[in-house]
C-alpha cells in the first residue's frame, strides 16, 4: 500500500521545481549589484538591499532542486527501466549541456569581455578564447566556465552514478528503517550534507553536497510517512527557519559572511519547510504545472545567456536602478520564453535544449 501511495504523482514536486527555476531570473538580475566581492558577467557596483535578497534565498534555492530531483527519480524509476531512465537523462541533461557549452555559455562570456575589457572582436574569436583559456572557472573574465550549466552537468553525473547504488541498495530495502526516523532526525541530516560539501567542491559548487541532497530526496523525503511527520512538526521548523533567516541577514550585515556550517543548516531547514508548504498548498495539477513541466529545464538552459546580453545593453541606456532591475528581470523572462517557443518550432534544434 505504501509503495502504491508513493507512486502517485506528487504535483508539489513539479510546482516547487518550476517556481525555483523562475526564481533564477530575479536572483541573477540582483547578482549584477552583488556586494560579495565577486563580479558577475555584467556588474554595476554594490547594492546592499539587492544583495540581501540573494542572501535570503541562496542557502536553499539551488540545493532544493537536487532534493526534488532525487524525489522525482524515486518515482520515475518505479515506472521506467534503468535504460529508459538513462536515455531520458541523456536527452534532457547531457545533450543540452554539450550544446549549451558550445553555443550559449561562450555567448555570455563574450558580454563579460565586452563589459570589463571593451572587447570588440568577433564572436568566433571569443569562442576560440573561451576554449583555450582556463582561469578560475567563473567566466567573468571570458575564460572557460560551465556557467549556469554546472547544475545540468552535476545532475547528470549524480543521476548516472546513483543508479549503481540504487541497484545494490534499493529503496524497498531501507524504506522500513527510514520510516522510523523522527522529524528531528530528518533535521539532523543537514550534518552529512554539510560534511559532503567539502567533497568535490569547485569554487563553492560541490558535487558531494548535491549528491547527498539527491540521495536524501530519493531515500528519505520521497517517503510519505516521513513527509507526514515533517508536516506535524511544521510549527517549530517554521519558527526555526524564520529565526535562522533573520540571524543570517544580521550576520551578513555585520560580518558579510556566516560560514559553511550555518549556510547548510539554514538551507536544510528552509528546504524542509518549503517541502511541507508545497505539499499542503501546491499539490495540484494546474495550467502552470503543465506548461512549466515542459518548459522549466529549457528555460533554465537559455535564461542566463539572454539575461547577461540584455543587461549589457540596459545598463547603458538607463541610470535608474528600478528601470534597470525591472527591465533586466522582466525582459529576460519574456525573451527567454519567446526563445523557447521559437526553438520548439525547429526540430533539429529542439533537442539541443532538452525539448523532446
Amino acid at each position: 500500500m505504501q509503495n502504491q501511495q508513493d507512486s502517485i504523482r506528487k504535483h508539489y514536486i513539479d510546482n516547487l521545481r518550476n517556481l525555483t527555476i523562475l526564481l533564477l531570473f530575479p536572483v541573477h538580475t540582483f547578482m549584477i549589484w552583488n556586494d560579495f566581492g565577486s563580479r558577475f558577467y555584467v556588474w554595476q557596483g554594490e547594492n546592499k538591499i539587492l544583495s540581501t535578497l540573494i542572501v535570503l534565498v541562496n542557502p536553499w534555492f539551488m540545493p532544493i532542486l537536487f532534493v526534488l530531483a532525487g524525489m522525482s527519480a524515486r518515482y520515475a524509476l518505479d515506472k521506467r527501466t534503468n535504460k529508459e531512465f538513462i536515455m531520458q537523462r541523456i536527452n534532457k541533461l547531457f545533450i543540452p549541456f554539450i550544446s549549451g557549452m558550445v553555443i550559449l555559455v561562450p555567448f555570455q562570456t563574450l558580454y563579460a569581455r565586452k563589459f570589463f575589457n571593451n572587447y570588440d572582436g568577433s564572436l568566433p574569436g571569443n569562442w576560440l578564447y573561451f576554449f583555450t583559456h582556463l582561469t578560475d572557472f567563473s567566466g567573468y573574465d571570458g575564460a572557460f566556465t560551465p556557467g549556469h550549466l554546472w547544475f545540468i552537468l552535476f545532475l547528470f553525473i549524480i543521476s548516472m552514478i546513483t543508479l549503481v547504488l540504487f541497484y545494490f541498495v534499493p529503496y524497498e530495502k531501507v524504506s522500513g528503517s527510514m520510516e522510523k526516523m523522527p522529524a528531528f532526525g530528518v533535521l539532523l541530516l543537514f550534518i552529512p550534507v554539510w560534511l559532503m560539501y567539502y567533497l568535490g567542491n569547485f569554487g563553492g559548487f560541490s558535487i558531494g553536497k548535491n549528491l547527498a541532497l539527491y540521495l536524501i530526496g530519493y531515500y528519505v523525503l520521497s517517503n510519505d510517512l516521513i513527509m507526514n511527520k515533517l508536516e506535524k512538526s511544521i510549527r517549530w521548523m517554521l519558527c526555526l527557519c524564520v529565526i535562522g533567516t533573520i540571524v543570517s541577514v544580521a550576520m551578513y550585515y555585520k560580518f558579510s559572511y556566516y560560514g559553511d556550517l550555518w549556510v547548510n543548516f539554514i538551507g536544510w531547514v528552509s528546504i524542509l519547510v518549503l517541502l511541507v508548504a508545497g505539499k499542503k498548498f501546491l499539490n495540484e495539477r494546474t495550467c502552470f504545472t503543465e506548461y512549466f513541466n515542459r518548459a522549466s529545464y529549457p528555460i533554465y538552459i537559455l535564461h542566463q545567456s539572454i539575461l547577461v546580453a540584455l543587461a549589457y545593453y540596459i545598463v547603458q541606456v538607463s541610470d535608474i536602478l528600478s528601470v534597470q532591475v525591472s527591465g533586466i528581470c522582466i525582459g529576460s523572462f519574456v525573451l527567454t520564453v519567446l526563445a523557447y517557443h521559437l526553438i520548439r518550432l525547429v526540430p533539429g534544434v529542439r533537442r539541443m535544449i532538452g525539448i523532446s
